[in-house]
């Protein structure tokens, strides 16, 4: 080490042999590559070869060990030492326009290697054949004529003579440094002051501004998938980027874009894309998802007894505007639901449906109202043939009740059971005066009515049986036609057992003075035959 140093302390003390500057030309986007003693090969008494720059040292290697690299600044992580100790700078741009020195130590010789680099592309070749005298190629941008400075144009020439017939080709290759302003640029090139065909050329130039784009019809909802796109004004644009997720860095290749599956209000947040090298240069979006939360007391299967309460509570968490519809058995109701005091008919299948948007949450319960059978009404009636009777049991109750009679009929009828209420009708041929009970039942209890039947024959014998048969049935209809007028007026005032009030007990005695009237009745038929 000591003697490293003293070496090379003798050695600037004894001079130093610096070379000519050479232009070393890059492409943008590129690795340029900066020879080091113009590519001869390395001295055998090698000591160490050194390259920096104007600002500072970039590397460094010492005989048989890998080059260290020593620069701090931008090239930090961008330049490298080739194994014939040429400078290799990766992902060339203008700012690499600047002059390099490599430093080589060999024996007792220090020799300086000075280098300008110069960032260019090649945007095409012009050339013209069979020429006498050579022609003179000229490029032009835009119709105007393109000067070579040795920097950002640089055009070079040559002119070749065929040996058999002394005409010559003049070829030419044109290398420049784009900007930003070139993007619709015409380059040309034309020979003896004659424009050629127009050419166009794809400039390249470097990204200076990103926008981040989210894909989306309508506004975001829970469950949705978001795609995030992200665009660069560079040309060619960047083909890789870093999506920034919540905090969290997705890197995507080859593709500008990245999609958020299956996202939650808890994706709501700002998102961000960058370019994977430059990751200053960004942008970002704030993105918002809906959401709908809903639920309904009570649910699934209720069971309830008549004449009871039913609270119904329904709660909704929304991001915005609701709509709520309810409905029965599949049919749509006008309002929401109110159970203050259960029937029979309020039995069914309950659904809301709350909907914000495309977003839809569905809730039921199916409720079933139970009660002990209740008769409601007993009635009986002639039948057209005057030989039969029809009697009629009416009730109320969950689950269907079975009616009973205690006499056996020729011909039983059962309406169909809507809303917890069954009418059950039996006809029947009185042989004797009977009373005949309706019996209703279900597995929660069982309610009995009773009714006076009489029997239906009455034989006339002779004429004075007749007429007097026919004055007592006179007298007793208009009895009956009044007392029924009299009793349709008072049940209109208290009105019928279909309003589900119970009767009274002046509705009762009524009852019993009809059956008491129809049996008078039947007492005076049978007298009349005797």
């Amino acid at each position: 080490s000591h003697a490293g140093l003293c070496l090379h302390s003798n050695i600037l003390g004894a001079g130093k042999v610096v070379n000519g500057m050479d232009t070393v030309i890059g492409l943008y986007g590129e690795t340029i590559e900066v020879p080091c003693n113009n590519g001869a090969p390395k001295p055998k008494d090698l000591f160490m070869t050194k390259w920096k720059y104007d600002d500072g040292d970039l590397l460094t290697q010492l005989k048989d060990q890998d080059a260290s690299v020593i620069a701090t600044d931008k090239y930090k992580d961008r330049v490298s030492m080739a194994e014939n100790s040429s400078l290799l700078i990766a992902a060339a741009t203008l700012k690499d326009e600047k002059t390099f020195t490599c430093m080589v130590v060999a024996g007792r010789n220090l020799q300086f290697f000075i280098f300008f680099v110069l960032s260019s592309s090649q945007l095409g070749q012009c050339s013209t054949s069979d020429a006498n005298p050579a022609a003179s190629i000229t490029w032009f941008k835009n119709k105007k004529p393109l000067v070579a400075d040795g920097k950002g144009i640089i055009i070079s020439s040559k002119v070749k003579v065929d040996e058999v017939t002394g005409l010559t080709t003049t070829s030419s290759i044109l290398q420049y440094t784009a900007e930003k302003g070139d993007t619709a640029a015409l380059f040309t090139c034309g020979a003896l002051n004659t424009l050629s065909s127009p050419v166009s050329f794809t400039v390249t130039y470097p990204t200076e501004r990103i926008s981040l784009h989210v894909i989306s019809k309508g506004p975001l909802m829970e469950g949705a998938n978001v795609t995030l796109k992200c665009k660069a004004d560079g040309n060619p644009p960047p083909t890789s980027f870093n999506f920034h997720i919540l905090g969290k860095v997705v890197k995507v290749e080859n593709s500008d874009s990245y999609t958020v599956t299956d996202v939650t209000r808890e994706s709501t947040g700002e998102y961000k894309c960058s370019i994977i090298d430059n990751a200053k240069m960004e942008d970002s979006k704030n993105i918002t998802i809906n959401y709908l939360d809903m639920s309904l007391s009570p649910s699934g299967k209720v069971m309830k007894s008549f004449g009871e309460g039913l609270a119904l509570t329904l709660q909704t968490h929304a991001s915005g505007e609701l709509k709520v519809s309810w409905t029965k058995d599949n049919g749509k109701l006008d309002s929401r639901p109110t159970f203050d005091k259960l029937t029979y008919s309020d039995s069914g299948k309950y659904e809301v449906v709350v909907t914000m948007g495309p977003l839809i949450k569905k809730a039921s319960f199916e409720l079933v109202v139970e009660g002990v059978p209740v008769i409601r009404r007993v009635a009986k009636r002639r039948g057209e043939d005057g030989q039969h009777k029809v009697l009629t049991c009416e009730a109320e109750g969950s689950p269907k009740p079975t009616v009973a009679w205690s006499v056996n009929g020729t011909s039983a009828d059962e309406s169909p059971y809507v809303n917890g209420k069954i009418t059950h009708k039996l006809t029947i041929v009185p042989t004797v005066n009977l009373t005949v009970v309706c019996t209703v039942s279900n597995e929660l209890g069982q309610d009995t009515r009773t009714i006076n039947v009489s029997t239906c024959k009455y034989s006339v014998g002779d004429t004075t049986k007749l007429v007097v048969g026919v004055i007592v049935g006179l007298l007793l209809a208009t009895v009956v036609v009044g007392l029924a007028y009299w009793l349709y007026m008072k049940k209109s005032k208290q009105g019928s057992w279909k309003t589900g009030e119970k009767e009274d007990g002046s509705t009762e005695e009524s009852k019993k003075l009809e059956e008491k009237i129809e049996e008078k009745l039947e007492e005076n038929s049978q007298k009349v035959e005797v």
